[in-house]
């Protein structure tokens, strides 16, 4: 366990190299482009926009109302998603570096979930707008969205770090990972409100609703969209999320320890 968090400790020493790659990243994706990473913005905001006045028309909700709820929902997923999604390729895609380049392999999650980060603070440029259009309640307590992010930023690091391990090892997992992602977002309220159906007047509907409670996706979704949209806090949320963060952790070192010096061979 001490060479697991010996990599952590001098990945992290290795800040300036993971940071300016992940954001050389954005730069090489949008090379060339006339607004660059802006259009990350854009596509997320019209795609947000769309749904929302579909979503409002067809759940009978004020525009005002379900439009914010989607747009922070989807700012939050976009992390979420990418985090999984990249996780489960991020050795494969690094594989010259990890072969020729003598670092740990803590500098590629580093990487990852850095340039998520980034992506994270661009779309945050269409929920100030969001704000000015559709003024939200906020309070002092908005500022509980800082360590929600935080604990997001860290369960981002540890799905990377399991996810890429396990599918260096068996490549057929990315496509099945990438594929339960792309079915999560229509079982996770992001596009439809939760509260909603759960105070739903067909007692079968607010039965069914509470299965959502069992999707963790849920509860990372709420630390969040709550603060940022003023809405009271529920704590069974923070709870549970505390809890993932712990038992990731525990389970993405014990894989680390055991396959870490394997994926230079694997990939």
């Amino acid at each position: 366990m001490a060479k697991t968090v010996s990599d952590l400790q001098i990945g992290w020493r290795q800040r300036e190299l993971w940071g300016h790659l992940g954001w050389q990243d954005i730069r090489q994706r949008y090379r060339r482009s006339l607004l660059g990473p802006i259009w990350i913005t854009i596509s997320m905001a019209v795609t947000a926009i769309a749904l929302g006045i579909l979503y409002a028309g067809l759940f009978g909700n004020p525009l005002e109302e379900q439009l914010p709820y989607i747009l922070v929902g989807f700012i939050v997923w976009g992390f979420i998603a990418g985090c999984i999604n990249e996780g489960s390729e991020v050795f494969i895609a690094n594989e010259g570096l990890i072969k020729h380049l003598p670092s740990p392999i803590s500098v590629h999650v580093y990487r990852l979930v850095w340039r998520q980060v980034l992506f994270f603070v661009h779309n945050l440029i269409v929920y100030a707008i969001m704000l000015i259009v559709f003024p939200q309640p906020l309070k002092w307590t908005a500022l509980a969205a800082i360590p929600a992010f935080l604990l997001l930023v860290a369960n981002g690091a540890w799905v990377a770090l399991l996810a890429g391990i396990v599918s260096t090892r068996f490549r057929d997992l990315t496509p099945i990972t990438q594929s339960i992602v792309q079915l999560m977002f229509f079982l996770t309220p992001i596009v439809w409100i939760y509260d909603d159906l759960l105070n739903s007047p067909n007692p079968t509907i607010a039965e069914r609703a509470r299965i959502a409670e069992f999707n963790p996706f849920l509860h990372f979704i709420e630390i969040i969209r709550a603060p940022m949209l003023g809405a009271d806090q529920q704590v069974r949320h923070w709870v549970i999320v505390l809890v993932i963060t712990v038992v990731g952790w525990v389970l993405a070192l014990t894989v680390m320890r055991r396959y870490r010096a394997r994926v230079a061979y694997w990939v």
